[in-house]
């Protein structure tokens, strides 16, 4: 049964419906997955208009803790997978810790000179070829990230001969050319998908994304490896422990 809202307070309606609807996510009343009553059933339950209910609904759907599948309904969103930002580790790792099978797919790989942002990240000249692999990174078979890999072919000769398709990208260099990473510098931003993007990654045009560039160097602090990814922004998240 609904718990009343309090019409006699400052608070908004719509603040105080989506209070309790975040409890009852909380609370696992509504457990992941679980379709949300209709706009229409949550303003007969509290007793309030359709435009607060979806002034409400907007806000969760905003925020990721609610999802609109189009001729469906309103459904409680999966919990973000998260990842700290001060530990080193691979997506593959990442999904595996998190009890989820990780797997990709090749979009494409091509062999071209490097443009200057590539060049400096990677700290050579601009008739150094690179090889660039650009893979659908999924996690339980659901698209997580599209990642763009940029590797000079100066240091990795014959890698654009190298099958992709369902091996370690890292396995490789460290097996056949005995680099493995060691450190990494990257930046976070958010951005709004591009239309490629959207179709990739099986999100909507209207929905941001973190947008992330890295640098990985080896034991020697030599980049090795400049890659550019997308995360749609509901379904990944970062966390960071911070000390004073």
């Amino acid at each position: 049964m609904a718990k009343r809202l309090n019409k006699n307070i400052p608070v908004p309606l719509y603040f105080q419906l989506k209070q309790q609807l975040v409890e009852k996510m909380d609370s696992r009343e509504w457990k992941p997955g679980d379709p949300i009553p209709s706009e229409r059933e949550l303003s007969e339950s509290y007793e309030i208009s359709r435009m607060t209910v979806r002034q409400a609904l907007h806000e969760l759907v905003n925020e990721g803790r609610l999802n609109r599948e189009q001729g469906k309904g309103t459904f409680v969103s999966k919990p973000k997978i998260s990842q700290g930002l001060f530990k080193l580790t691979s997506f593959s790792e990442d999904m595996i810790k998190r009890g989820m099978k990780p797997d990709a797919y090749v979009v494409d790989v091509t062999v071209q000179r490097p443009k200057p942002a590539v060049c400096e990240a990677l700290r050579i000249k601009d008739t150094t070829p690179v090889l660039i692999l650009t893979r659908v990174r999924l996690a339980d078979g659901k698209p997580m990230a599209l990642e763009t890999t940029h590797l000079p072919l100066n240091r990795f000769p014959d890698l654009d001969k190298q099958q992709f398709e369902g091996v370690s990208l890292y396995s490789i260099l460290q097996n056949q050319y005995d680099i493995a990473p060691y450190s990494a510098s990257q930046t976070i931003e958010v951005g709004m998908p591009t239309p490629r993007e959207v179709h990739l990654l099986k999100t909507r045009p209207q929905d941001p994304v973190m947008l992330i560039q890295r640098v990985t160097s080896d034991e020697d602090g030599s980049p090795f490896e400049y890659v550019k990814s997308v995360y749609p922004g509901d379904r990944y998240k970062f966390h960071s422990d911070l000390l004073r």
